[in-house]
């Protein structure tokens, strides 16, 4: 693909995984990006794509906007997370088809797989069970691409892709409590509890779960792989292959971020899926996509990047002053 040639919209750009995809992106030559804000094109509504297509007249829509969270924010907003995501996806494959968009990559969720699928998750598996009860109306909204990219690929011959991708990390996430996943909301839980001197942290669930982690730019590399080279409805697996315990997990942040306090896990609260791992078997053999970032050192960039952070600073001065 000359990407130079190609004029391209990319939703969510801005966010998290998105400017790294624009990275990725200009890096392949690509000078023709256009990043909506929702400020002036909500993707909600059909106006406003059908707008944002007749301004920028794309050749290539790269679909990474979500309303996404964790295990409290599904639970607390599970109308929300179900209805922004399908409207969103949903009218956009359908402007893009009408528009005659020669490409659309859809970004799924493993939140998708059924809650007990036998690790490693196969794409053949996705439709074998009721996905995990708390995040559950997030990851079926998701799975709603691709029937609608299959559909349309049956019906008008429409090129769309749907890729599921585990849970990210990397420098540059949110680390809002309301909002993050697990590995930014518990790299600040640790640094907070230094700063307050607290002798304890609590954590959900008991900690048995796993979940495998991709590393952003990681992700940035096999979305555009995918938008280059991979050209059917097919799912496909976007992950690292590697798994690792809740419980191991927090044992590697307290330790990096230095929190040499008790922790506590709160059984009460949920613990989410029981197991994640995916085969990406597929995503080798389809268009070279393996992950090349080692978990360990993965995990102490996103720390060290976090530790630059203004409201860190004003963690660590409060820190300071308490030993003080």
């Amino acid at each position: 693909m000359n990407w130079k040639s190609k004029k391209i919209v990319v939703t969510g750009g801005a966010g998290f995984l998105g400017r790294y995809v624009v990275r990725e992106l200009k890096e392949k030559g690509c000078s023709n990006i256009f990043v909506p804000r929702s400020k002036e094109f909500d993707l909600r509504e059909k106006e406003a794509i059908i707008s944002l297509f007749k301004l920028t007249k794309p050749e290539i829509v790269i679909h990474l906007a979500a309303k996404v969270g964790g295990i409290g924010a599904n639970l607390k907003r599970p109308g929300e997370f179900f209805y922004d995501n399908l409207i969103m996806g949903v009218q956009l494959m359908e402007q893009a088809r009408l528009f005659k968009v020669k490409k659309f990559v859809a970004i799924g969720t493993v939140c998708a797989y059924p809650k007990y699928t036998p690790v490693p998750f196969k794409e053949e598996d996705l439709w074998a069970g009721y996905p995990e009860e708390t995040n559950a109306p997030y990851g079926l909204a998701k799975k709603m691409l691709l029937v609608q990219s299959q559909a349309y690929r049956r019906q008008y011959g429409f090129n769309s892709i749907f890729l599921l991708l585990v849970n990210l990390y990397g420098p540059g996430d949110k680390f809002d409590p309301k909002s993050s996943h697990v590995i930014p909301a518990l790299i600040k839980k640790c640094f907070e509890a230094k700063a307050k001197n607290k002798d304890k942290i609590v954590c959900w669930g008991d900690g048995s779960p796993t979940r495998e982690f991709l590393y952003v730019e990681d992700a940035a590399e096999a979305i555009v792989l995918a938008a280059e080279k991979y050209n059917r409805s097919e799912p496909v697996n976007i992950g690292s292959g590697f798994e690792i315990s809740i419980k191991d997990l927090v044992n590697s942040i307290t330790r990096y971020t230095g929190f040499k306090g008790k922790i506590l896990w709160d059984k009460r609260k949920p613990k989410g899926q029981p197991r994640r791992r995916l085969d990406t078997t597929r995503a080798k053999k389809e268009f070279g996509f393996v992950a090349k970032t080692d978990f360990k050192q993965g995990l102490k960039r996103t720390i060290e990047w976090y530790k630059k952070k203004p409201e860190l600073s004003f963690l660590q001065k409060q820190e300071s002053k308490t030993k003080n």
